[in-house]
Parts: C-alpha cells; structure tokens; sequence
C-alpha cells in the first residue's frame, strides 16, 4: 500500500520489501510469479530479482515495459550488496513444470533465512514439511509461508449451490494455455474498472495472484478434486459477500482444453461465469512444457468453453510474445472480424477496448457507474442493488 503524508508531501510505500529468485527464467514462462510480482504486487515491494541470464538489466524493460527500478542481479550476494539492510522476504518467483526444488535453489533459500529473510514458496513441495528447513527457520528466527498449502481436509468444502446467491456478473479470464497472461489481464482489467467507479473485485485461483496479494482466491491446483468445485464456489461468495461488488472478475488457470490442467473445468463449474473473456497468443505454436501439442486454435477453444460454461465469450485478449507492434494490430483485426467480439493487448494498448466491452455486456454497470458517482458527490448512501443479465450482439455464423 501506498500512503502519502499530506504535511510534507511525502509518499511512503507500507509494502514489506523483497527479493525475488527466478534463475534462468526470468520474462519466460517458468518465471510466471517473479513476472507477476514484478508488474503488480499490493503485498511486496519487489526491491531485486535474481537471474544471472539477465544480470544488470532492468526488470521492467525485460517485462517489455517501461524501467521500473528493479535491477536484476547475478546471486543473492549482489542484490544484497544492492540494498541497505536484508528485505524481509525471499521470495521463490518461478513455477517450473515439477514443482519440485534443486539442491542449488534449496541452498540459496537456507542462505536467505541466514540473511533473516522471510521464505515464500509458491511450489507443491511444502518447505514446512521438510526438518532441515524448520530447524534452520527456527534458528534463523525467520517464518516459511507456503502458499499452496489446502486446508485440512475437514475444513474443504464441497460444491452446495450458494453461487446462485451471487447477484452480481461474475467474468472469468479463460485461456488457451497456461502461462499465457490471464491473471496480468485480471488484474489490470479489475484495476481500471475500479478507475471507472465500479466496484470490481479480482478472485485469484493460483499462487501468483495470492503472492501479490489478492484478498480472495485459492490455490485450486493443490486441493483435492472433490472440493475444487467447492472451494471455488466459496473463494467467489466470500468476495461477494465481503465487498459488495458491482462485478467480479475470476483469474483463470491453464486451459479448458489442455490435456494436463483441469482447473477451468473447476473454475467453471464452482464460480459460474456469466461471461467470459479469452487470453491467447497468436504466435505460440505449442503448448507451454508440452512442445508435442499444438497450441488450440481461438475457434476451438471458444466453442469448447461456450457449449461447457453456457456462458458467451465476449472478448478475446492478447499475449503479443514474438510480435510486434504492427502483427499485434493486425491480429486485433482479424480476431475481431473472424468471432465478433472485442479483441485487444492490455499490456500494449491498455484496458479501455476490455472495459467498454465489459460495459456493453453488462449495460446495467453503466447505471451503477452513474449512480456511484452521484452518491460520490452527495454522500448520501449506498448504491442501488445490481443485476447481472448479460446484452451481447449477435454472432457470425461458423
């Protein structure tokens, strides 16, 4: 969180401070959470990343973004040499296929606990069950978080129909793949329709999105296939029930139609989108760490997710890895022409294209955005209660 002290005009940043490890993989898929953090995080102040590919460059440029400040650093020795006194966290950014952590990465994290670094572990392999990390965490005096760790089994829910409680449109940020922008899309998008004066609240449902510190979500991928279906369903309610929402926006996870995730079936059946945004990258021939499978064609995959969801596809947005400016616009226009829907890059030219499709799927929003705005300037209480019907044009034939 960023405050500002009005008295002398000086902004302060309350986010705990952190490096993130992301060796190798840094701008690429396996480094999706040290990505992610890099780009947003309510929680940490990303203050270096490791990657010794990339040593001395600035890790927003990497991102193909604007310079961030983040310089990116050969070892944990040289981001410290970087900063006044030790970060408070450690963060483990990459998300590799086995989950499964090297003799070298284990080594670098009981190094940071000697730093008094704080670990955080976004992998399957939980750090907490392991002696040798909980003896050195003791001695160190420093705490392990392991975000995807599920509940005990007692505490899963499973699936009972409290969903249908839910009276606002609920948007979920499909995919066809993994690793290809769905939660950069959420995020950005939920940030500027609160710009917008809506209330917009993001559900995050993996451990990227709860690393950077989205108030509801789950970790789906680590519950037991009974309760996903449940614990998804809960994730969304208690959003909506602790915010009030005018809308909210699920983060997706692999893709309907990817032979190894079956989290989009989860995210479908448990949060029961009214509607549904696409995440694709024209120019990835193969699926992410599967180089045998070819990527899903758009057509394909919506049709897969209309006829599973019986909610429409109303927006395609675009990762733009490989291309450049002018295939992406090209792109735009073809996707637009070919399925009827919206098509745009947040990342390249920003989110007004997805919220005004948001609006047009949603004309009750543009009441609520009205009505916020004259309570805004009247203090005078609550907005009205929302509806949820979704208004979308005709589409193309085939």
């Amino acid at each position: 969180m960023v405050t500002q002290d009005l008295a002398i005009g000086r902004v302060e940043d309350s986010r705990a401070a952190a490096i993130v490890y992301c060796e190798g993989h840094f701008g690429g898929m396996d480094g999706k959470t040290a990505n992610g953090l890099v780009r947003h995080s309510s929680r940490y102040r990303i203050v270096a990343v490791i990657d010794s590919t990339k040593v001395n460059r600035d890790a927003g440029k990497v991102l193909g973004g604007a310079p961030n400040g983040i310089p990116i650093c050969r070892d944990l020795s040289h981001a410290l040499e970087r900063q006044q006194r030790a970060p408070k966290y450690f963060i483990f950014g990459m998300a590799p296929l086995g989950g499964i952590f090297s003799e070298p990465q284990r080594q670098i994290m009981f190094r940071a606990m000697e730093d008094g670094m704080h670990l955080v572990n976004g992998l399957h392999e939980f750090l907490n069950d392991d002696q040798s990390f909980v003896e050195k965490a003791q001695a160190c005096g420093v705490g392990i978080s392991d975000i995807r760790r599920p509940k005990a089994t007692k505490d899963l829910q499973v699936f009972n129909g409290s969903i249908f409680d839910v009276a606002c449109p609920i948007v979920a940020v499909l995919g066809t793949d993994s690793a290809v922008g769905k939660r950069t899309t959420s995020t950005l998008l939920t940030q500027a329709l609160q710009k917008r004066g809506l209330n917009a609240v993001m559900v995050a449902t993996g451990q990227t999105g709860l690393i950077q510190g989205a108030k509801y979500g789950v970790a789906l991928d680590s519950i037991p296939e009974q309760f996903i279906s449940g614990e998804m369903e809960a994730a969304v309610v208690a959003a909506y029930r602790g915010e009030d929402p005018d809308l909210l926006i699920i983060e997706g996870q692999g893709a309907l139609s990817h032979p190894a995730y079956l989290s989009s079936c989860f995210i479908i059946r448990g949060s029961r989108p009214d509607a549904i945004i696409l995440q694709h990258a024209p120019y990835r021939e193969r699926l992410g760490d599967y180089p045998r499978l070819p990527m899903p064609s758009v057509k394909s995959e919506i049709k897969l997710i209309e006829v599973f969801s019986g909610a429409k596809v109303f927006a395609i947005a675009l990762n733009h890895e490989l291309m450049t400016k002018g295939e992406v616009e090209v792109a735009v226009d073809r996707y637009e022409e070919r399925h009827g829907v919206t098509a745009t890059d947040v990342l390249l030219d920003g989110t007004d294209k997805l919220v005004q499709a948001v609006l047009s799927a949603f004309p009750d929003l543009q009441d609520t955005r009205r009505a916020a705005a004259t309570v805004q300037r009247a203090c005078d209480g609550p907005v009205a209660a929302r509806q949820h019907t979704a208004s979308f044009p005709p589409q193309p034939a085939g």
